[in-house]
């Protein structure tokens, strides 16, 4: 594998990996804790927390990450009998579809839903059981992509 394809490599898997801690904290504590909570402060907790999610420093890892899964994608269809090649290719698919995919189809219009819940309303405790009893295991595949990709990337920057 050259320098910069193993640079592009390297990035890529760095951004899928941070990615996925990011998210399988949540799956591992941060929504279990939630749900520990009373529903009203579970949904004002999670509230803030969507709002403080879209910082520089998450968007360049987790939308950073997508661009550079497409580089990634780019440079290995147009290598493809390079060994490495179609394990570079999957792991980013793996990413966008999974990570990327999830969040902007399921996730964030979810988060934007919840955004407009009045977590002291009558109906609020069922609004936080609805929102957590989908999102959650939805983002434990997030989680698992986001895992499954980094190590797609590595075997990928491994082979050949």
């Amino acid at each position: 594998m050259t320098g910069p394809l193993f640079g592009l490599a390297l990035s890529t898997a760095l951004a899928c990996g941070l990615s996925a801690g990011v998210l399988f904290a949540f799956s591992a504590f941060v929504m279990p804790a939630l749900d520990q909570l009373d529903p009203g402060a579970s949904i004002e907790a999670m509230q803030a927390i969507n709002e403080k999610a879209v910082t520089p420093a998450f968007m360049i890892v987790l939308m950073g990450g997508a661009l550079l899964c497409v580089a990634l994608v780019v440079v290995a269809v147009r290598s493809w009998s390079d060994p490495s090649s179609p394990w570079l290719a999957a792991g980013a698919g793996v990413f966008l579809v999974g990570v990327i995919g999830l969040t902007m189809g399921k996730h964030v219009p979810m988060n934007d839903a919840l955004s407009t819940v009045d977590a002291h309303a009558s109906g609020a405790a069922a609004r936080w059981s609805d929102y957590t009893g989908t999102w959650t295991p939805l983002n434990h595949l997030r989680a698992a992509a986001g895992a499954i990709a980094t190590g797609l990337i590595v075997v990928g920057m491994t082979t050949g």
